[in-house]
């Protein structure tokens, strides 16, 4: 337990923030060689693996060769934050309650220390079948290091389990999310006469009754018992707008997002939001620009009959969940891996500030993720 909490203290002290707003948006490349390092100790070789975005980079590192084997899986970026919010440092290692603290402990850094120590018992072992632990970049915001990976064909192995704060559940379906902009293109003036221009927080209120109206007939239209929120959401997350009150708005922003059920396209609903938007601004004579900040996923199931998904389900005692939060299952789908979600701490604390993980939460992640690594790769 010591030398997890100080691998932890480590990752937590290393900001690897991804965000859409280049301002706040950081390398991860501090946080992918320290992992590089810490696991060629333990006797893997390892590859970094660069994204397009020339300051992102993945790690693969593999203990063993052949056909086979089992992937364990997170991301080493974390999503912005507001330190006036933290009651803590979120870049240290608070330890108090039984609890430990730190910006992306539980989403989810500290996923790769625990994996850690559960490859240590076994690490001399005849591996029949390789472990490969792959650690990405942007999942909280492009998803391109699992897209460049996808488009490389790497890596490949049987199984893969990402590990993201999932209760030690094991999960079998998640919804799918993108996330988009809106951008409306007024004409200022002065506010004592509104015919002096085009008033975009005006039009904007439109189009969010719009966007409402839609969110309405998704949630009409779709619908799965899969999830405990058996429906579409359509949230707007983001707006600004003008520049002072005296003077009439001249663009205005939204940023939103809506999480996939199954059945759902991405394609297709963004054409249906771009039509929507496009009945408000052509009869007003306002222009409009619509872009994607995240491209998006699908939803994901598992495979059918799965293996993984079974002795995941025998050695936590828990059966198959579904989650509306995406995740980078898709991707390694697309490799031909037979594919799960799960490990410690919960979604509950993610993004959230003093993000925690429950001590007790540890040593069970531990012995879960070593007996199903000697299952796969050892037997």
């Amino acid at each position: 337990m010591p030398n997890l909490l100080s691998q932890l203290d480590t990752l937590i002290s290393m900001p690897s923030v991804s965000s859409a707003h280049s301002n706040l948006d950081m390398s991860n490349k501090e946080v992918i060689y320290f992992l590089a390092e810490a696991f060629e100790s333990m006797g893997f070789s390892c590859e970094i693996i660069t994204c397009n975005n020339k300051s992102k980079f993945n790690l693969i590192a593999t203990l063993g060769s052949g056909p086979g084997g089992l992937v364990l899986a997170g991301h080493t970026d974390t999503v912005p934050f507001d330190q006036e919010l933290w009651s803590v440092d979120p870049f240290q290692l608070t330890e108090k309650d039984g609890k430990i603290f730190g910006l992306g402990i539980t989403d989810m850094k500290g996923f790769f220390p625990i994996a850690m120590e559960a490859i240590k018992p076994i690490s001399e072992a005849d591996f029949v079948e390789p472990l490969i632990i792959l650690a990405t970049a942007d999942e909280e915001t492009s998803m391109q290091g699992a897209r460049t990976l996808a488009e490389l064909g790497r890596p490949k192995a049987r199984s893969a389990i990402i590990g993201e704060p999932t209760g030690l559940r094991p999960v079998k379906a998640h919804k799918g999310i993108m996330m988009d902009s809106i951008r409306l293109f007024g004409e200022s003036g002065h506010s004592s006469d509104p015919s002096l221009g085009k008033n975009a927080l005006d039009a904007m209120h439109q189009v969010i009754s719009q966007l409402i109206d839609y969110r309405d007939q998704l949630k009409d239209r779709y619908s799965s018992e899969l999830f405990t929120i058996p429906y579409p959401t359509l949230n707007l997350g983001s707006i600004h707008g003008g520049d002072n009150p005296n003077r009439i708005c001249g663009n205005c922003a939204l940023e939103f997002d809506v999480r996939l059920t199954p059945g759902m396209h991405i394609d297709t609903v963004r054409a249906e939001i771009r039509d929507k938007v496009r009945s408000v601004t052509e009869p007003l004579k306002i222009q409009f620009e619509m872009a994607e900040i995240f491209s998006g996923v699908p939803a994901f199931f598992t495979q059918e009959n799965s293996a993984l998904l079974k002795a995941a389900e025998e050695l936590t005692g828990h059966s198959g969940i579904s989650v509306a939060f995406g995740t980078e299952g898709p991707f390694l789908q697309q490799l031909g891996m037979d594919t799960i979600i799960m490990g410690p701490g919960n979604i509950d604390q993610a993004h959230q500030p003093d993000e925690y993980m429950s001590l007790d939460m540890i040593n069970p992640s531990i012995d879960v993720l070593t007996r199903l690594i000697i299952k796969h790769c050892i037997r």
